[in-house]
């Protein structure tokens, strides 16, 4: 058996509790924070609470390398973590499928996935989203400015009055990536990046959605990247048109000046 378990959002604490017993009773657990991790906590003290020794894998070791995974859960019954909400990544339902051509049996435990999060803190309706994108770094795309593919995404969605979640780059364990560092995009980055395809045009700032203490913060993009959100993970929405409703919550609790 091969188990795939979304440890949520932020900490230690964000995992479901079926998502905890699920990985307490597994033989083997394994997880990958590469595309994304839980910022409120670390390995050792998700180990500690989780009451298990976790094996965690890089890039290489899940795209390039799954074995030891798969041939554990073989014999094992086996599970497979990552922040979030486990198959929101394709690399995650790669592995699935390469588990279930060798017979192995696979099941899911859900967590919050950031998509949902930012929905619940801006008050924006989630059936109004449309297709979300992924802003890169600069460096990491091999261009300047904003790939494309991010502009056209965000204009289809305004044509038909959608609402656009732009996830912000994250550079962990990147072995393509110079930076020393972990590296997150911040809100601001991405507002300075977006104002100049999208002039005078409402964000809102989603940051540590699962935290304590979130963020959210809507204003023009332009006044976006003169600020700064704190700690990561940090979200950008593009709203469409917002209902009386979306409005009201964005004023009250973002500060912005909807007209």
């Amino acid at each position: 058996m091969l188990t795939f378990v979304g440890l949520g959002l932020y900490d230690e604490r964000s995992v479901t509790v079926a998502g905890r017993d699920a990985i307490r009773d597994a033989d083997r657990v394994f997880a990958e924070f590469y595309t994304s991790r839980l910022i409120g906590t670390d390995i050792e003290t998700l180990e500690d609470t989780l009451g298990t020794s976790i094996e965690v894998r890089d890039r290489a070791g899940i795209e390039q390398d799954p074995e030891p995974i798969l041939e554990a859960a073989e014999r094992e019954n086996v599970v497979f973590c990552t922040a979030g909400d486990t198959m929101v990544s394709t690399t995650h339902t790669d592995l699935r499928l390469r588990a279930e051509d060798r017979g192995i049996e696979t099941r899911i435990v859900h967590g919050t996935t950031a998509q949902t999060a930012a929905g619940s803190l801006t008050g924006l309706q989630n059936y109004r989203f449309g297709k979300a994108t992924t802003l890169p770094f600069e460096d990491a795309h091999g261009g300047d400015g904003v790939p494309d593919s991010v502009v056209a995404t965000i204009e289809d969605n305004q044509d038909r009055d959608l609402h656009t979640l732009v996830y912000l780059d994250i550079k962990v364990d990147d072995p393509h990536w110079d930076d020393s560092d972990d590296t997150y995009m911040t809100a601001s980055q991405a507002a300075a990046m977006l104002s100049g395809p999208f002039p005078d045009t409402l964000g809102v700032v989603v940051a540590r959605a699962g935290s304590p203490d979130p963020l959210v913060v809507a204003d023009t993009l332009d006044e976006l990247a003169t600020q700064t959100f704190g700690e990561p993970l940090h979200l950008l929405v593009i709203p469409g048109s917002l209902h009386p409703l979306e409005a009201d919550v964005l004023e009250s609790l973002a500060g912005a000046a909807v007209e």
